[in-house]
């Protein structure tokens, strides 16, 4: 099969790692299903720059915590394209908390996010995976905050820790027809991270500490892991059920200074 003939959704494609791998897939030929809860004005953008590469695109929009909305996003796909080859996972919500404001979290807050950032993926992986045939591919965006235990709250934290261990469970249960494997980004360059930290000044501080403690020296660009999402997707490919980190060496962190001389 051509790429041309495949079909991808994307969530959360609106902004962000979604849109950069809806219009990275685009590129490649694959015909795209662009999903967003909010935020039409963006998502239409998103369409109409996959629709320069010259491939059918169109936008839906669910919320993926309810799973009514997430069967309705592959039902269109199918309707359309009669087929669903691929799945990406990028929708996500946090609440800025530092970790250790504990009576700033409410039970709320771990609800919401997990509704979407754990039961979503879930949902959208049961309902593509009912119409997905061999050699079918779903990627979950993760984040490294699910390994270091350290982000924007606890229960985003919490959140994408059950997202990494729900991608190991679903590879078990969805091989040897689908694969599904999970990109845990660092920080990630754009409006998301800016807006959450609330200011310019926040945001570039924060950005300049990542990349200071980064092996690479930098942060990533939403492109950057639109990448290797891309790379996941390929058919053919032998991974399933690994968590792939792409934070530029955060989490592994410079050597010591006289380590780096020898």
């Amino acid at each position: 099969m051509t790429s041309s003939e495949r079909v991808v959704i994307v969530t959360g494609a609106a902004g962000g790692v979604g849109a950069a791998t809806a219009r990275l897939l685009a590129g490649r030929g694959y015909r795209v299903l662009v999903h967003y809860h909010r935020g039409a004005e963006r998502a239409d953008a998103v369409v109409t720059n996959c629709r320069a590469a010259g491939v059918d695109v169109f936008a839906v929009s669910a919320d993926v915590s309810a799973d009514d909305g997430c069967r309705e996003v592959v039902r269109q796909a199918v309707e359309r394209w009669g087929r669903v080859d691929a799945l990406v996972n990028c929708a996500a919500i946090t609440k800025f908390v530092p970790i250790t404001d504990l009576d700033a979290v409410a039970a709320a807050d771990f609800h919401e996010m997990f509704g979407v950032n754990t039961v979503g993926p879930f949902q959208m992986a049961r309902a593509a995976a009912k119409v997905m045939g061999e050699g079918g591919a779903i990627v979950n965006v993760s984040s490294i905050a699910g390994q270091t235990g350290s982000g924007s709250s606890l229960p985003y934290v919490v959140s994408k820790a059950a997202l990494n261990v729900m991608t190991l469970a679903l590879a078990r249960a969805l091989a040897p027809k689908i694969r599904i494997n999970a990109v845990l980004p660092g920080m990630i360059e754009g409006r998301w991270m800016r807006d959450g930290l609330g200011s310019d000044e926040a945001y570039q501080r924060v950005r300049d500490r990542f990349a200071d403690l980064s092996l690479l020296g930098r942060v990533s660009a939403p492109e950057d892991i639109a990448a290797v999402i891309g790379w996941l997707l390929e058919p053919g490919s032998v991974v399933t059920g690994q968590l792939i980190v792409a934070d530029g060496g955060f989490t592994l962190g410079r050597p010591p200074l006289a380590a780096s001389a020898r």
